[in-house]
């Protein structure tokens, strides 16, 4: 088996109106030394047949699949257990990434002077960029008010999140504030990309459906005394 130097994890339950444009974006990336770890948790309806059908049209897609519904932080673990890149991306279902983010995303991480790489997004259907003028702030000031990031855009080298034991699989939702709170916790190097590199869905989206939930979480993981 050839190694590559990078493996983009994406967990999908649900998504047929927007799997394929979501992984169309990262196999037009202008990089190109990666694998797409795909896991259909649990899906209801066509998802499981449309990747299928486009993970024969490129090798670099490895697709797997729960029996049952999951949820986006055990989907994720499996995926980290089974990849083997130096490098690991996020991507979620419903969203786009631009045709640079990976190569310029790679040139920051390969440098070896950052752990972890996250850049901003345009908002679909809309010209506003997420985050704001948070993104300029200090982001261990902002990590004391809201979630600093933006999930689907990080980069991490395998050695920081396999040393904070990956995601914690106590927390269904807000596991990417938990992820934060560790790595930064643990002193690894965070970059900042301020370009665009990626397009975010906020429509129907587990962020919307299950707000309340998210809150909860993360007012839960905010009080918590790392060491």
């Amino acid at each position: 088996m050839n190694k590559v130097e990078s493996s983009i994890l994406l967990s999908t339950y649900n998504n047929e109106d927007k799997i394929i444009s979501s992984i169309k974006s990262i196999l037009k990336q202008k990089y190109v030394d990666f694998e797409l770890l795909i896991i259909d948790d649990g899906s209801t309806d066509s998802t499981s047949e449309l990747l299928n059908g486009i993970q024969k049209k490129d090798s670099r897609i490895k697709i797997f699949s729960n029996q049952k519904n999951l949820g986006l932080t055990k989907s994720l673990n499996i995926l980290i257990n089974e990849s083997s890149g130096k490098l690991i991306f996020r991507q979620d279902a419903d969203d786009i990434s631009l045709p640079n983010r990976l190569q310029n995303q790679v040139a920051i991480l390969k440098d070896g002077k950052y752990d972890v790489c996250f850049t901003r997004a345009i908002i679909s259907g809309s010209l506003k960029k997420i985050p704001n003028l948070s993104y300029l702030l200090p982001y261990k000031l902002v990590m004391k008010y809201k979630n600093p990031f933006i999930h689907g855009t990080m980069g991490i080298t395998r050695d920081a999140i396999m040393s904070v034991d990956k995601y914690d699989e106590k927390y269904y939702f807000a596991q990417d504030y938990h992820l934060y709170r560790k790595i930064i916790n643990s002193n690894f190097k965070i970059y900042k990309l301020f370009k665009t590199h990626y397009v975010l869905n906020m429509k129907d989206n587990i962020s919307s459906k299950y707000k309340e939930e998210q809150n909860q979480q993360f007012n839960e993981i905010k009080k918590l005394n790392f060491k």
